[in-house]
């Protein structure tokens, strides 16, 4: 039985997660604080792990940065009533891996938990390593560097930046991106790709004069060198 934790200081929340996940088949866990969420998260092993961001002792930023710091690879959705841009990217930068915004039905909260199961679950992929300039990118390790120097990135952005290269030069829609990383029983919002791509341009090409990751307006994005524009 898979194992989830849920760290919300609403109890009411907390507990009525708890029995709607223990009814789709998982094994739940509730905390109520972020101190106490990082010990658990830390002692045992989890499949999913959910935080909210407001918790008392330690927000749910604070919880996932220092988890992951551990070498805790479980995936992590948060969970907040605030909805700009720059709270999912702060999120995504201290290593979450999705991001839920208050209030929302508990079937679309299921949806993106098996969403990330899923992809969690993938083993024994064939080493392969994707190369673009001299960006590579190691579908093995999941890593990337560029110009020979690593390049930190979550999941959900090694999945991303890992579709834009496999498109060889082509361009990929924002619809496309939601569909490949998101799947189809999930709404993304586009303005989350634009947040994702963002940040990874922050990563990959801020640093460095010649870019690769380009904007087609009204198409999507293309990854590669060329005169496209941004």
């Amino acid at each position: 039985m898979q194992q989830i934790l849920i760290a919300e200081d609403d109890t009411n929340i907390a507990s009525d997660l708890k029995q709607q996940f223990q009814n789709e088949g998982f094994e739940a866990e509730v905390v109520f604080d972020g101190v106490l969420a990082e010990k658990i998260i830390l002692r045992k092993t989890f499949d999913c792990i959910i935080l909210d961001i407001n918790m008392p002792g330690k927000n749910g930023l604070e919880v996932c940065k220092a988890v992951r710091t551990q070498k805790i690879t479980a995936p992590i959705l948060m969970l907040t009533a605030f909805g700009e841009v720059e709270d999912k990217l702060t999120g995504f930068e201290n290593g979450a891996d999705d991001y839920l915004t208050k209030p929302f039905f508990f079937k679309e909260l299921l949806a993106r938990v098996k969403a990330l199961l899923k992809r969690g679950a993938r083993q024994n992929e064939p080493a392969q390593v994707l190369t673009i300039s001299d960006l590579m990118i190691d579908l093995s390790t999941k890593t990337a560097a560029r110009g020979g120097v690593a390049i930190k990135l979550t999941a959900r952005e090694f999945e991303i930046l890992t579709a834009l290269a496999e498109a060889k030069g082509g361009v990929v829609s924002k619809k496309t991106l939601i569909k490949k990383i998101w799947g189809t029983l999930v709404e993304v919002n586009t303005n989350t790709i634009e947040v994702f791509i963002n940040s990874l341009r922050n990563k990959i090409d801020k640093q460095h004069e010649v870019k690769l990751i380009h904007t087609r307006p009204g198409f999507g994005y293309v990854l590669g060198v060329g005169q496209h524009e941004n």
